[in-house]
C-alpha cells in the first residue's frame, strides 16, 4: 500500500512539473509573439485607426513581438524626406529590418536593409535641415524621428546630402540638441514611446548593436487617402 501511494505521489509530482513547464513555454511564446490572433497588418490598421483624424501622414512600425510605434510626419518642414519615407515604407522596404544601433540615452537607429549600418535604398536624398539651407526648425528631443546620414569630419557639407533609408528615434532630450540644424528631423512619436524605451534598454555589444534582435515586422504609412509623389533622389 505504501509503495502504491509513493508511486501515485511520484506520478502527481511529474504531472505538476510538466504542467508548469508547459505554462512557462506558453508564456514565453506569448511574450515573443505578442500578436494574439491579430496579423501584423491588423495591428497596423488598429493603431492607425486611433489617428484617423490626424491631418499629417502617420507612420506605424509594428515590431516582431506585436508592439507598435506611431509617429506623425511633417511635410511642411521636410517635404522630400517625408515623401521618401512614405515611398519606402509603403513598398514594404522596412519590413524585416532591425534596429542595428542602440544607444540608450541618445537614440535607436534602423532602416538599413543590410543591418550593418552601411546599407540603403540605392540612392541618396537632400538633407533637409537649416545648415543645408532648408527651412526646418524641428528641434531634436525625445520622440523626434530624424534621418541618419554619412559624416565627413573634414568637409561636413560634403555629407549633407547622403541620407537614404536609415532613420533614428531620439530617446533623450538632453543629449540630442547638437543634432539641430545638421540632421533632417521629420516626425515625432505620438504612440508607443514605451516600446521605443524598451528597445533603448536592451543590452548591446561594444559597437552598440543589440545582443537580442529588435526587428520591425511591418512598417506602413497611413496617408489618409492623400496621394504622395515619389521623392527627388540623388544617384549614389
Amino acid at each position: 500500500m505504501k509503495k502504491t501511494l509513493k508511486f501515485f505521489s511520484f506520478i502527481a509530482a511529474v504531472l505538476v512539473l510538466l504542467s508548469a513547464l508547459t505554462a512557462c513555454s506558453k508564456d514565453k511564446n506569448n511574450k515573443e509573439n505578442n500578436t494574439g490572433d491579430m496579423t501584423y497588418e491588423e495591428i497596423y490598421k488598429a493603431t492607425a485607426e486611433q489617428f484617423s483624424d490626424n491631418k499629417n501622414p502617420v507612420a506605424i512600425i509594428v515590431m516582431e513581438n506585436g508592439d507598435a510605434i506611431a509617429f506623425e510626419m511633417y511635410s511642411d518642414k521636410a517635404p522630400n524626406t517625408v515623401l521618401n519615407f512614405i515611398s519606402l515604407a509603403n513598398k514594404g522596404f522596412y519590413d524585416g529590418v532591425i534596429f542595428h544601433r542602440v544607444i540608450g540615452n541618445f537614440m535607436i537607429q534602423t532602416g538599413d536593409p543590410l543591418g550593418t549600418g552601411m546599407g540603403g535604398p540605392g540612392y541618396m536624398i537632400e538633407g533637409e535641415f537649416s545648415n543645408n539651407d532648408c527651412d526646418n526648425d524641428i528641434s531634436h528631443e525625445a520622440g523626434v524621428v530624424s534621418m541618419a546620414r554619412q559624416g565627413n569630419p573634414y568637409y561636413p557639407a560634403l555629407a549633407y546630402n547622403t541620407a537614404g533609408s536609415q532613420f533614428f528615434i531620439c530617446t533623450d532630450s538632453n543629449n540630442v540638441k547638437h543634432l539641430d540644424g545638421d540632421y533632417a528631423a521629420f516626425g515625432k512619436v505620438i504612440y508607443g514611446m514605451d516600446t521605443v524605451y524598451a528597445i533603448a534598454a536592451v543590452e548591446t555589444d561594444s559597437k552598440d548593436r543589440p545582443l537580442s534582435e529588435q526587428k520591425m515586422a511591418y512598417v506602413r504609412v497611413d496617408t489618409h487617402g492623400v496621394q504622395y509623389d515619389e521623392p527627388e533622389t540623388i544617384a549614389e
